[in-house]
């Protein structure tokens, strides 16, 4: 089961996934052999253990009433407890080295899904659920555990085990023995295989109404504020009570396939025990078997399945486990829509010009955003884009940053195409501030000093300056140390806005896009802000995206956006000389301000 979005897809549990795991276990080559050495030895002295059990067996039932404990061969019973220590220390030394790999291979999976996700497109993270991809992802890694653990230790010695014992058997007694083990591994296994197979979609539903959930109470929470604004916390536990009932019927199924999975299992088990010990009780009235070798039939008849048991509890498992972890194999296998081309080179600012020629952009084919958009920054300038909402001021910053490829036409840097070079130099040239700024669950500190990792204390008190946030730390009970929340919740909206700008002053880029920078801010923090941005604007190519125009008077050169066509270009005096567009929307903003 897939879901991406709200779309759900159906598929069969792909074993390809297995073939991505051997990687993980060559990487520690010497490790693996002295597992598997632990693994051979631990077998050899499993099947050891009932022919040493026979012939203490048999010691014991030649020895008189009178005869004492020291009349049995002190060296079978001292065998017998060094054989049976030896399996278990073998087991666990097989156990300790193996789980070095596995820890690793969680490790470098896990790291590389949370890479491939910070490497997928925009359009994939606004459509994901943060709670079902994180319990996926959380899945995945606990099932690759599993998987190599059982898969290289459990199935294929088990099956190792049962032919031993099998051609044992058939050697030391006769055929009968061989076929009762024969034919009940066989029932068991394509028992266990098809009744397996029937059940894995019931663990599927699990998995699904576990992620359904858990996506409901994230949302709801991350939300936690819009619940409150308007009292809808009982129409919120309504929804998150359905998901668990969904959740509960799917609990329930699986735990009835369960019961009739073990049921048969039993069933198979009992009937191949009971007729191996009838045939071998048999014998034994016969005199053609000792009480020992009674004992060695049923030690090795248990001997097979226990383990057998435990190969179907590990099937039913494995299957499980690779339900959990496909759907994080298929976030690795998806491709992001916005990649590097091969051989694509980093980019180089020297002046920090930056072109837009002749771009179009849309979603969806019948609805275009952006028509035929030209016009050029040049070096150290400052232009604004403005606009009604829905003009496609943001799509040219997002086009710019490259979430999305333009549809036709082209964005230059210093005469650079920025599909032709790399995502990660070309973002690292340009510097942010969003209209909607998130913060990390850290302090304010650390917030700011995100914009750049490795910038000193000083550094980042100077940005806190220039944003003028060191008037509001110093008046916090635990100063630049507070925590911000999860999502900044803990900080109004201006003073997250101050926080992203004091971020993007930090990195110092040669090209900074400011998105609604000062919307949250009241007008004397506004004023003082953008002094300090003017001031470092001189060094920097200046995109401004705007709503208020009073913000962007002093810009070198506006851009009046309109339906995704500008229509409009010039200098404030200019464009409120012209008495267009432009001069309208700064006529009405005035009237509301006069009114406010």
């Amino acid at each position: 089961m897939r879901r991406y979005g709200s779309v759900v897809h159906y598929k069969s549990v792909n074993f390809g996934v297995l073939k991505s795991l051997f990687p993980y276990l060559l990487e520690f080559r010497v490790i693996l052999g002295l597992s598997l050495a632990c693994l051979v030895a631990a077998k050899v002295a499993s099947v050891g253990l009932p022919f040493i059990l026979k012939h203490i067996v048999d010691n014991l039932d030649g020895v008189g009433e009178m005869a004492n404990v020291t009349a049995i061969p002190l060296a079978l019973l001292l065998a017998y407890g060094l054989v049976r220590f030896s399996n278990v220390l073998f087991g666990e030394l097989r156990d300790t080295l193996f789980g070095r790999i596995t820890e690793r291979a969680m490790r470098r999976v896990g790291l590389k899904v949370f890479r491939h996700l910070h490497n997928l497109d925009l359009a994939f993270h606004l459509e994901r659920r943060t709670g079902g991809v994180s319990r996926d992802i959380e899945r995945g890694t606990s099932g690759i555990s599993f998987l190599m653990r059982f898969m290289v230790f459990n199935i294929v010695p088990t099956l190792l085990e049962i032919a031993l014992v099998v051609g044992l058997l058939w050697w030391n007694y006769h055929v009968g023995f061989a076929l009762i083990v024969l034919l009940a591994v066989v029932a068991y296994i394509g028992f266990s295989v098809v009744a397996t197979e029937w059940r894995t979609d019931f663990v599927r539903q699990v998995n699904e109404a576990e992620s359904q959930s858990s996506t409901r109470a994230v949302d709801s929470l991350l939300n936690f504020e819009t619940v409150k604004y308007f009292t809808n916390e009982e129409h919120e536990s309504r929804h998150y009570d359905q998901e668990l009932a969904q959740w509960e019927n799917a609990r329930r199924r699986n735990r009835l396939s369960l019961f009739a999975l073990n049921g048969g299992q039993a069933l198979i088990i009992a009937l191949a025990m009971t007729a191996a010990m009838v045939l071998a009780a048999s014998d034994v009235v016969d005199g053609a078997m000792t009480l020992g070798d009674f004992v060695l039939i049923n030690s090795f008849m248990m001997q097979i399945f226990m383990p057998l048991n435990f190969l179907g509890f590990v099937y039913r498992e494995m299957k499980g486990s690779l339900a959990n972890i496909e759907r994080m194999f298929d976030l690795l296998g998806r491709k992001p829509l916005v990649e590097d081309k091969p051989g694509a080179g980093r980019l180089a600012v020297t002046d920090g010009a930056i072109e837009f020629d002749d771009v179009h952009f849309h979603y969806h084919p019948e609805r275009p955003i952006l028509k035929g958009v030209s016009f050029r920054v040049e070096p150290r300038q400052k232009v604004a884009i403005v606009g009604s909402s829905g003009a496609g001021k943001s799509t040219l910053f997002k086009l710019l940053f490259r979430f999305y490829e333009v549809s036709g036409g082209a964005i230059r840097i210093d005469g650079q195409a920025i599909d032709s070079v790399t995502q990660s130099s070309l973002r690292r040239n340009i510097g942010v501030v969003p209209q909607d700024t998130v913060l990390f669950n850290t302090s304010i500190f650390e917030n700011i000093r995100y914009g750049k990792v490795d910038a000193d204390d000083e550094e980042v008190w100077r940005a806190i300056r220039l944003a003028h946030l060191d008037q509001f730390i110093t008046r916090l009970p635990e100063g630049e140390q507070t925590l911000v929340g999860e999502r900044g919740l803990k900080l109004s909206g201006g003073e997250k806005q101050r926080v992203a700008i004091a971020r993007a002053i930090l990195k110092h880029p040669p090209i900074m896009v400011f998105d609604e920078a000062t919307s949250s801010l009241d007008s004397h923090s506004e004023q003082h802000i953008l002094t300090a941005l003017s001031e470092i604007a001189r060094e920097q190519t200046t995109l401004v995206i705007a709503h208020r125009l009073s913000t962007v008077v002093d810009a070198d050169k506006i851009l009046v956006l309109d339906q995704g066509e500008i229509v409009e270009q010039g200098s404030h005096q200019q464009l409120l000389t012209k008495g267009g567009r432009y001069a309208a929307l700064w006529r009405v903003q005035q009237q509301e301000r006069s009114t406010d």
